[in-house]
């Protein structure tokens, strides 16, 4: 194993994609996916309550996290339910949603799994995910998986592998992608060349997606339905940490003044995350009082999460608290997150 990594820990090792992203972008779609002689004769009303079963995870993992029992379902929906339909009998195109829906249940079940810290099922989660949409025919799945395996490898410490390959899902489905599914792709890549410092590059993603996503809505054509999340102030969102990774305080709090609010009652770890980050470049900029009362009000939302990657942003919040840290009011906030929501460092 390589020895970066080894020592990320938490099972992860950025290398175990090398192959599936390869083969996924050599042929990212099998030619043929019926199958006949198993027991059971697969047709559409199945492939509905897999789709529900999907559209229900994905609700309860925005608003609860990757933790709770109802997103954690998803990966009992696999094994009992998709798995077995695999093995039954359907034609070449319900055997491509089959695979595709499929593939999607998959990634979500790894999404659920990276969002707790299990970042060595998330990432077999993901490559079958990979695989799943290949043998869809679903070039847009493939290119949204491999997205979300860049975001997995970025915030393990792999920016570059992360550069490498949100461009490659870019480069392989240009064309054959939505321009919406596109334009999250380079979001990913701005994010991803931020973390490795490069603000020139990451500027250019940022345009590049910003541009997409007004292509998308100007053109409204035909969309997944699992790409519906991504819109400009999504965008604006998550420019902002582009621009606190960055340490480009005032080009992070200009972003997400173009940042729509987002109601805590759905979008809860989304609203937490970003009231970090957002306090995060108001202590880059010296503001303190102001840092701290964002960062009050993201523990008060997060404390009802279960995700450890939502916390990791606070653990970036208390990093950015080093110059104060004998503040009486920042050693509160300390403690307060240690016995809230267990950060111990």
């Amino acid at each position: 194993m390589n020895r970066r990594d080894f020592l990320t820990g938490s099972g992860f090792a950025v290398s175990a994609f090398t192959t599936p992203v390869t083969r996924w972008l050599v042929t990212p779609a099998d030619e043929a996916a019926g199958l006949t002689g198993g027991r059971k004769q697969v047709g559409r009303a199945d492939l509905e309550e897999l789709r529900d079963a999907a559209d229900e995870a994905r609700r309860w993992d925005s608003k609860y996290g990757g933790g709770n029992w109802k997103a954690n379902s998803v990966t009992a929906c696999l094994q009992e339910r998709a798995a077995p339909l695999l093995l039954g009998s359907f034609t070449d195109a319900v055997g491509r949603d089959l695979f595709s829906v499929t593939s999607e249940l998959s990634r979500l079940a790894g999404w659920t799994a990276f969002d707790v810290g299990q970042h060595d099922v998330a990432q077999r989660h993901f490559i079958q995910a990979l695989r799943l949409s290949r043998a869809g025919g679903d070039v847009e799945l493939g290119c949204y998986v491999l997205t979300t395996m860049a975001m997995q490898s970025l915030l393990r410490g792999f920016g570059s592998e992360a550069v490498d390959m949100a461009q490659g899902a870019f480069e392989r489905a240009k064309g054959r992608a939505a321009p919406r599914v596109l334009a999250f792709t380079k979001l990913i890549e701005a994010r991803a060349h931020a973390r490795e410092r490069d603000a020139r590059a990451a500027s250019h993603a940022l345009a590049a997606s910003e541009d997409l996503l007004g292509r998308a809505d100007a053109t409204g054509g035909p969309e997944p339905a699992w790409i519906d999340f991504y819109h400009h102030a999504r965008l604006s969102a998550d420019a902002a940490e582009v621009f606190r990774d960055l340490k480009n305080p005032k080009a992070a709090l200009a972003w997400n003044q173009r940042a729509a609010a987002m109601p805590s009652g759905v979008f809860t770890r989304s609203v937490g995350m970003r009231l970090a980050i957002v306090g995060t470049a108001h202590l880059q900029a010296r503001d303190l009082d102001h840092g701290l009362d964002l960062g009050n009000r993201s523990v008060d939302i997060l404390s009802r999460v279960r995700s450890s990657r939502a916390k990791d942003y606070v653990r970036e919040f208390n990093a950015a608290l080093a110059p104060w840290r004998h503040e009486p009011a920042v050693r509160e906030f300390v403690h307060r997150t240690r016995t809230e929501l267990g950060i111990v460092a």
